[in-house]
C-alpha cells in the first residue's frame, strides 16, 4: 500500500563508501520511492536527509561527520537527519553526542527499516545485531548509477582476518546469497536494460563458502553466461588464492565477463604479507599474475597496495617499489596503513609515523603514475568496444568513454575528441586510442554503435 503525501514527503539522499554501500542506499532509495516519498538533489528543500556512512577508516568516518554537519548547515528548519551504514552500526554513542538533534539511526543490517525511520513522529534508532544486509525476494530498489550499468552484490560479511581490517567486526561472517537469488536479481538488472553487471562482495571468491559450496563462483559465472544476450560481466575483488584455473578458463571462454580483475594483494614482501595474516605469498602472487596474463591477452589487473604497515623496513618498501616498476599491474590504488583500534595490527610494535607514511605513498604514487603512462602510450592505435557514456565534465565538446578494461568511478576513461558518429549515449562504439593524458586515454570513433545498451 503506497502512503502518500502532499507535503513533507521529499528525501534527499548521500551514500559514502563502497560500492557495497550503494547498493544498500539503492534499496533505501527503492523504499522511499515505493511508498510515495519524492527524492530531491536539494538539500535545503528535503524534509528528511539521508546518508549512509562508511566507517571502514579514520578518514572516512571523518568524511561521515563532515557529511552530516554539512547536512545540518543545509537543512531547513523542519528538515529531519536520517544516519544510516557502518559508522552507526560501530560509533552510534559517539554520533548522538556530537549530533544529538539526529533524527534517526539505523544499522547497516537494518536497511529495511528506512520508512520506520522516516515516518516516526520521534526521535529514535534501530541498530540490531544484523552488521549487513542482502536483498531478498522482490525488493525495491531504484539503481543511482547510469542506466547502462549496475552492481550486484552477491556476498556481505568477510571470512577471512587481515591483520589490519575491521570489517568482519563491522559487517559481520561472510554470508552469500543463494545462486538462485543471484541469478534473479541478474535477470532483474538485464530486463531494465543494464548492459555491464558488476558483482561485488569483500572477496568474490569466498562466495558460498559459507554453505561449504566449492567453486560456488565459477557456477554462477557459468550460469549467467547461458543467457544468450550481449553483456559485460565485471569481476571486482578477487583475492589472489582464489584465483584458480577454472575461473581463467570461464575468463577465457567468454569475452562477455570482462578481461578485468581487482585483485587486492596490500604487498609483495612476504614477511609484510606473513604480518599482515594473508594467506598468499610472493611467489603466489607472482604466478597467479604470470598466469592470467598468460591465458588472457589483454587482462587488466588492478590492485591495492599498502604502505607504512608495522614493522615495514626501508627494504621492504624498496621490494614493494621495484614490483609495481616492473609494470605487471595496470592500476593500483595506494594506502596508508590507518590505525584501527579493533584490528590486530593496532597492538603490533614498530607502529611507522605519519611523515613516513606520507613519504612512501607519494613515492609508490610517482612510481605508478610513470608505469600509467609508459602503458597507456602503448595503447595508442588500439581500436577499442567502448560504451559512450555522456559529456566530458570540462567541455561539451568533449564526450567520455570507457572500455572493459576500464571499471566505473575507480579507472581512468577515455575522452572522446571526434564524436561525429555517436548517435547517443549508452551504446557501444568502436573506438580508436589516439593518445594519453594522465590515467586517461584519448580517442576518436570510427565506427557506429554496436549495441544499444538503453
Amino acid at each position: 500500500m503506497l502512503h502518500r503525501f502532499s507535503s513533507n514527503n521529499k528525501f534527499h539522499f548521500v551514500s559514502l563508501g563502497c560500492s557495497r554501500n550503494l547498493v544498500d542506499s539503492e534499496v533505501m532509495i527503492g523504499h522511499l520511492l515505493k511508498a510515495g516519498y519524492e527524492i530531491t538533489q536539494e538539500p535545503k528543500l528535503a524534509d528528511f536527509l539521508v546518508v549512509n556512512t562508511c566507517g571502514f577508516l579514520e578518514s572516512s568516518r571523518n568524511e561521515g561527520i563532515e557529511v552530516i554537519q554539512e547536512l545540518f548547515d543545509l537543512k531547513k528548519e523542519s528538515g529531519k537527519v536520517i544516519v544510516t551504514g557502518c559508522m552507526v552500526q560501530k560509533h552510534a554513542l559517539e554520533l548522538k553526542e556530537r549530533f544529538p538533534e539526529i533524527h534517526y539511526m539505523l544499522g547497516s543490517g537494518d536497511v529495511e527499516k528506512i520508512l520506520e525511520a522516516v515516518q516516526s513522529k520521534e526521535s529514535g534508532e534501530a541498530v540490531t545485531s544484523a552488521k549487513s544486509y542482502l536483498e531478498w525476494g522482490e525488493v525495491p530498489r531504484t539503481l543511482s548509477t547510469p542506466k547502462h550499468y549496475a552492481y550486484l552484490k552477491i556476498a556481505e560479511g568477510c571470512k577471512k582476518r587481515c591483520a589490519f581490517c575491521v570489517i568482519p567486526t563491522i559487517k559481520g561472517p561472510l554470508k552469500s546469497k543463494t545462486q538462485e537469488q543471484v541469478l534473479k536479481e541478474f535477470h532483474s538488472l538485464l530486463s531494465q536494460g543494464v548492459f555491464e553487471i558488476i558483482l561485488i562482495a569483500q572477496d568474490l571468491g569466498d562466495f558460498g563458502k559459507d554453505r561449504k559450496e566449492k567453486g560456488a563462483l565459477a557456477q554462477l559465472l557459468k550460469e549467467m553466461l547461458k543467457v544468450d544476450r550481449d553483456f559485460w560481466i565485471r569481476l571486482l575483488y578477487l583475492y589472489p588464492d582464489e584465483i584458480d584455473d577454472e575461473l581463467i578458463a570461464i575468463m577465457k571462454s567468454d569475452a562477455r565477463i570482462c578481461p578485468y580483475l581487482d585483485m587486492p594483494i596490500q604487498h609483495i614482501n612476504n614477511d609484510m604479507l606473513k604480518a599482515m595474516h594473508r594467506t598468499t605469498s610472493k611467489e603466489q602472487i607472482l604466478h597467479t599474475i604470470a598466469r592470467l596474463r598468460e591465458e588472457i591477452p589483454g587482462v587488466v589487473i588492478r590492485t591495492s597496495l599498502m604502505v607504512g604497515f608495522p614493522g615495514e623496513t626501508q627494504a621492504q618498501f624498496e621490494e614493494l617499489i621495484d614490483f609495481v616498476k616492473t609494470g605487471q599491474l595496470d592500476n593500483v590504488g595506494i594506502f596508508k596503513f590507518s590505525l584501527e583500534k579493533e584490528a590486530y595490527a593496532a597492538r603490533l610494535p614498530n607502529q611507522i609515523s605519519e611523515e613516513v607514511k606520507e613519504k612512501r605513498f607519494a613515492k609508490l604514487a610517482a612510481v605508478q603514475q610513470k608505469v600509467v603512462e609508459k602503458k597507456a602510450k602503448q595503447t595508442v592505435g588500439r581500436k577499442l568496444k567502448a560504451v559512450v557514456e555522456g559529456f566530458h565534465p570540462d567541455s561539451n565538446l568533449l564526450l567520455r568513454a570507457r572500455y572493459s578494461g576500464q571499471c566505473p568511478e575507480i579507472d581512468g576513461q577515455i575522452i572522446i575528441n571526434d564524436a561525429r558518429q555517436v548517435t547517443g549515449f549508452g551504446k557501444i562504439y568502436d573506438v580508436e586510442i589516439t593518445g594519453a593524458a594522465g590515467y586517461d586515454l584519448i580517442g576518436r570513433v570510427i565506427g557506429g554503435n554496436r549495441l544499444a545498451f538503453v
